[in-house]
């Protein structure tokens, strides 16, 4: 019987780990990879104190931190979460564990075109995220994939820094907010409407092949970067039968990142939260660790 269980490895389940610790909590992460999906990030220029460091090493440090601490880690996969009892039990592949709190840091996954090569490209021309990766594309011509409030704000955002942005949206209008769609219209971002990306070319990107499904016109762009913005999916088929929900099926917390279901937390990307970055993450999961072991007392 543990503590408290952590479900994650990326920046929110390892700083809670961190905080939990040092709260003297005995502390068991549960993770298929350390780092999660900040680890893949080919370099991070927006963390306080750490400028232009990779995703690997930071997540590395925040690891060796916790372990220094006295957090415990167990490197499986989870097939089973059991939350609504007193006794919090998940199950993995090679066993099952037990803690008075649970703490959920599973992150969420990008969606993907699902286009060959596109898992190649990750860092070398493909982002799913411009506020992380956008500085990195200054003065060069980069593309947008989506018709949401994401990728107008991703367009709007790279507007400012590179020299020519596209948007490809397959619909004829967007789904964004109205005043988004009043600033993109001034903004000079280059609409291409009812278009896909049907291919891309280069080893690091250099183009994409883009097609208008109304017409079957096929044009070739040349690009630097490729920003897909097309939604996220949160981790949480494991839990979702038990947990509240938002209608996007992110996990609903309070300020303390407490859920409906007492003594279970949650933290990060796979919470309901208007900022999604490993900053945001980390402070999430100090909040949830410390809230967590303040309800054990």
């Amino acid at each position: 019987m543990h503590d408290i269980l952590i479900l994650g490895g990326g920046p929110a389940g390892l700083t809670a780990a961190i905080y939990a610790t040092r709260a003297c909590r005995d502390t068991l992460v549960i993770a298929e990879q350390v780092g999660g999906a900040a680890s893949i990030a080919h370099r991070i220029d927006n963390y306080s104190a750490l400028p232009k460091i990779n995703g690997y090493d930071l997540t590395a440090k925040m690891y060796d931190q916790s372990v220094s601490l006295g957090a415990k880690h167990k490197s499986d996969k989870i097939v089973k979460i059991t939350a609504s009892g007193s006794t919090k039990v998940v199950e993995t592949e090679s066993g099952i564990f037990e803690g008075r709190s649970l703490i959920l840091a599973l992150g969420s996954r990008y969606r993907k075109i699902g286009l060959d090569g596109e898992d190649e490209l990750l860092g070398s021309g493909i982002s799913y995220c411009a506020t992380c990766d956008g500085n990195f594309f200054k003065r060069r011509t980069v593309a947008v994939v989506g018709g949401g409030d994401t990728a107008l704000s991703d367009a709007l955002f790279l507007s400012k820094i590179a020299t020519k942005v596209i948007l490809i949206h397959r619909r004829n209008e967007f789904r964004a907010s109205a005043s988004l769609v009043s600033a993109l219209q001034n903004s000079g971002v280059e609409v291409v409407y009812d278009s896909i990306v049907e291919k891309l070319q280069g080893n690091p990107l250099s183009a994409i092949i883009v097609r208008n499904l109304k017409t079957g016109c096929v044009i070739n762009y040349q690009i630097d970067g490729l920003f897909v913005a097309i939604g996220s999916d949160p981790c949480v088929d494991l839990i979702k039968e038990e947990i509240a929900l938002t209608d996007s099926k992110y996990i609903i917390t309070d300020r303390h990142m407490r859920t409906n279901i007492p003594g279970v937390y949650a933290a990060g990307d796979i919470r309901d939260t208007p900022l999604r970055q490993i900053i945001t993450a980390c402070a999430d999961g100090a909040i949830a660790a410390e809230t967590a072991s303040s309800d054990l007392k």
